[in-house]
């Protein structure tokens, strides 16, 4: 007779418990988490809240405010929109605060208080800057 080739029974459950074993202990390491992509993340959510917030003054024809909330790592444009910002970076602002409050506001004409936000995890910093004349945002 043919010999049939093939899996048993056994061997199968074998290998899915050995695979189940791997998948359990790399689960258990957790996400793997990079200072780099955390400040980059962060980067960009502010240079898109500054944009944002300076197109939305352009095109209401009156000025916004952005408040970058350096405790609860929190950015808000205007009178809703909360952005939050990654827990693990670091927050400091080269801007006049007001208690845990710093704000750049928007002029209608696309200019701007101007300042900047630095972001840092570990060794890792980008600076955010707004240029008050012309409301650009650069990071470096």
């Amino acid at each position: 007779m043919d010999s049939q080739q093939g899996f048993t029974l056994i061997e199968m459950i074998v290998v899915l418990v050995i695979l189940a074993l791997i998948a359990g202990i790399v689960m258990s390491r957790g996400p793997s988490r990079s200072p780099t992509l955390e400040v980059k993340q962060a980067v960009a959510l502010v240079a898109q809240a500054f944009r944002g917030a300076r197109a939305q003054a352009i095109a209401a024809d009156r000025p916004v405010d952005v408040e970058i909330d350096t405790t609860d790592h929190a950015i808000r444009t205007g009178p809703g929109r909360l952005t939050l910002l990654p827990a693990t970076v670091a927050i400091e602002t080269t801007i006049p605060q007001q208690s845990r409050h710093a704000a750049i506001r928007f002029a209608p004409d696309g200019s701007s208080s101007g300042g900047g936000v630095l972001l840092a995890e570990g060794t890792v910093r980008t600076l955010v800057t707004v240029d008050g004349l012309t409301g650009r945002v650069r990071f470096s």
